[in-house]
């Protein structure tokens, strides 16, 4: 019997959400929301990219991440709107988890953006549960302001952030 199906299973949902400032236009920072061009900036970012007309984010782009420990997770863009700045990805971690990523960018004047970000993870299996019992708040917040601060690095400098490692 699958994990994700066993009887008696109650899958778990959580949702985080952050709002980033970022310097610069939203037609600078959105074209970096693609699994191609977010390796340029986001120290750490491995991807395969399975499918795509362009070579870059659009509507209907597969392709895949490996985290340690688990099956690669498979990612979606169900939504690529340039003209409104909002992507959507459906990601997928076999015998674990869906989520669900809505990103929008809206401009701040001032040469600045918003960029809110949700994620709105589901539990399939035991494991998935535990991925969500596991990601707390905090977890989310660095995470996503460290994605902030490396979009920021790389929109100013040209380069990279290093992730400082704690010891």
């Amino acid at each position: 019997m699958n994990k994700a199906n066993k009887i008696g299973f109650k899958a778990k949902r959580v949702i985080r959400s952050y709002c980033q400032t970022i310097n610069a236009e939203p037609e600078k920072v959105f074209p970096l929301l693609c699994p191609v061009r977010e390796a340029e900036w986001l120290e750490g970012w491995k991807y395969n990219l399975i499918y795509s007309e362009t070579g870059f984010a659009e509507e209907g782009c597969v392709f895949s991440t490996a985290y340690k420990g688990e099956e690669n997770t498979i990612w979606i863009i169900t939504k690529h709107d340039k003209d409104n700045h909002i992507v959507e990805f459906a990601r997928f971690t076999p015998n674990s988890r869906t989520c669900v990523l809505t990103i929008s960018v809206k401009s701040k004047g001032n040469n600045t953006s918003n960029v809110y970000i949700t994620y709105n993870y589901t539990s399939i299996s035991d494991e998935g549960n535990q991925f969500i019992d596991d990601f707390t708040e905090t977890e989310f917040l660095d995470a996503v302001k460290f994605w902030e601060k490396s979009m920021n690095c790389f929109l100013e400098k040209g380069e990279k952030l290093k992730k400082i490692k704690n010891t």
